[in-house]
């Protein structure tokens, strides 16, 4: 009689068969482990070393927003750092400054009264220390130098200066004062750990590849609608802090925003920036914009009204004006709605085409 527990026939050849099919199944896997270690002349084929200071091409297969690539771009140092330092103090202020410009020179500054309300930040983000936020990771390294702007060699309080005039909208800073001393260690401060000369990787803006097109207004105006007017307004006017003395958004046009001597009136510039910075949370490995999209933006925003400057001292020689400069006379034939808004690319041929002869 069948003890209770003891299994039938039928179970025994079902045990069995799975056995079997088990081994099979691994004698498979070992035979196409074998031919894949030896080649068809039966030498073996060598297995990969992993060698040291191979991070670089690993990280390459790796997804950009999982890339840990950014060790090959210039890091701020850390201002922990200065700690008990003589220099601690007035580096400290110089952030502050950057952060905070309107506290202390704005509308109702508690130093001077020179800016129009933004902040320093707005525009060179996380304190000037933001891979490809128009940080000031180089500006140590390369100055003094001749800028075609001015046609003049210029120092870092020139530098200052022209952002207090222009993309503040303001006043120049006295350059003996606590201020700009402050804000110049500070500059110097974070391009402490650059080689004179050297341009960082990742400092200031990446490049962006032009258009087959005229850059696009109205695209652009759907664009800031649907991604920009919930923090900067549908006016365009931002919105301003609690303390009603800085902007938690900053305005994009209008009387409190930059003027049109500002490097971000440049298409270009600005085309670049919002690619890689915004809306809040992009960065240049995860950028939220599409390249039409950066430009259609661009040209939106500067196609509204915003203060005006004079600059007749401006790019001296007008060979030397970048091919998005919105304002003639040119040394080409091509004109100021095309300087404005492209195409970029039959400008930028015919000059390269000029250099030649």
């Amino acid at each position: 009689m069948k003890q209770k527990n003891e299994p039938s026939f039928d179970e025994s050849v079902l045990n069995i068969k799975s056995v079997l099919y088990f081994i099979v199944i691994a004698i498979i896997a070992l035979i196409f482990f074998i031919f894949q270690i030896f080649n068809t002349s039966g030498s073996i084929i060598p297995l990969p070393k992993f060698q040291a200071f191979e991070v670089d091409s690993i990280q390459s297969k790796v997804p950009s927003k999982f890339s840990k690539s950014n060790v090959n771009f210039w890091i701020a140092p850390d201002i922990a750092s200065l700690k008990g330092s003589a220099l601690e103090s007035q580096i400290l202020y110089g952030k502050e400054l950057i952060q905070n410009t309107s506290k202390y020179l704005g509308p109702k500054g508690s130093v001077a009264q020179i800016s129009n309300g933004m902040n320093c930040q707005n525009c060179h983000l996380d304190a000037g220390t933001k891979i490809y936020g128009n940080n000031y990771g180089s500006v140590a390294a390369t100055f003094p130098k001749f800028r075609a702007r001015s046609g003049t060699e210029e120092n870092i309080y020139k530098r200052v200066n022209d952002c207090f005039e222009r993309s503040l909208n303001g006043q120049p800073l006295d350059t003996t004062s606590a201020e700009m001393q402050a804000i110049k260690a500070y500059m110097l401060f974070l391009g402490s750990n650059v080689e004179k000369g050297t341009v960082v990787k990742g400092s200031g803006l990446k490049d962006l590849p032009f258009l087959d097109r005229a850059a696009n207004p109205e695209s652009g105006k759907k664009i800031y609608v649907a991604k920009c007017a919930s923090c900067h307004m549908a006016d365009g006017k931002g919105v301003k802090a609690q303390d009603g003395i800085a902007y938690t958004y900053p305005p994009l046009w209008g009387s409190n925003s930059y003027n049109m001597g500002a490097g971000l009136y440049r298409l270009s510039n600005f085309a670049k920036y919002v690619k890689y910075n915004m809306p809040l949370g992009a960065t240049y490995e995860a950028p939220q914009l599409t390249d039409e999209e950066a430009w259609d933006l661009a040209a939106f925003v500067n196609s509204q009204s915003r203060p005006t400057k004079a600059t007749p001292n401006d790019w001296p020689d007008i060979s030397k004006k970048p091919i998005d400069h919105p304002f003639g006379p040119y040394s080409d034939q091509f004109d100021e709605k095309q300087h404005k808004y492209g195409p970029f690319k039959p400008i930028a041929e015919a000059k390269k085409s000029k250099q030649k002869k």
